[in-house]
């Protein structure tokens, strides 16, 4: 008698999900502008999307990290413009009022 027909077999296994083409990149892209790195989270983010538009998938996180890289960057020329324009405002004070420190309407002005 043979006892082999008593064992139960294993289920069917299912067929592996297709990963999604630049998936993980689109991921990436969507962190990388909350930890300082817009711009290189929007050309993560295009590059996830190109990858996945070629393989004919949605990928929504790569479409997210390109709005988000964009809006970091746009953010951060705006800070490093009025930066720039609040240097060269103090720079232009100190000319006129020469070295030393200067009260001007409420602040104080170091000038070297």
């Amino acid at each position: 008698m043979s006892h082999a027909s008593n064992i139960p077999t294993a289920p069917p296994a299912y067929p592996a999900q297709r990963a999604v083409p630049g998936k993980t990149l689109g991921i990436v892209s969507v962190i990388l502008p909350f930890v300082g790195f817009g711009l290189i989270g929007l050309i993560l983010g295009i590059v996830a999307k190109v990858q996945s538009k070629k393989a004919g998938v949605k990928n929504t996180p790569a479409v997210v990290g390109i709005v988000l890289g964009a809006i970091s960057v746009v953010v951060g020329l705006i800070v490093t413009i009025t930066i720039i324009a609040g240097i060269g405002a103090v720079a232009q004070q100190c000319q006129q009022l020469g070295p030393g420190v200067h009260q001007q309407g409420g602040v104080t002005i170091t000038c070297s």
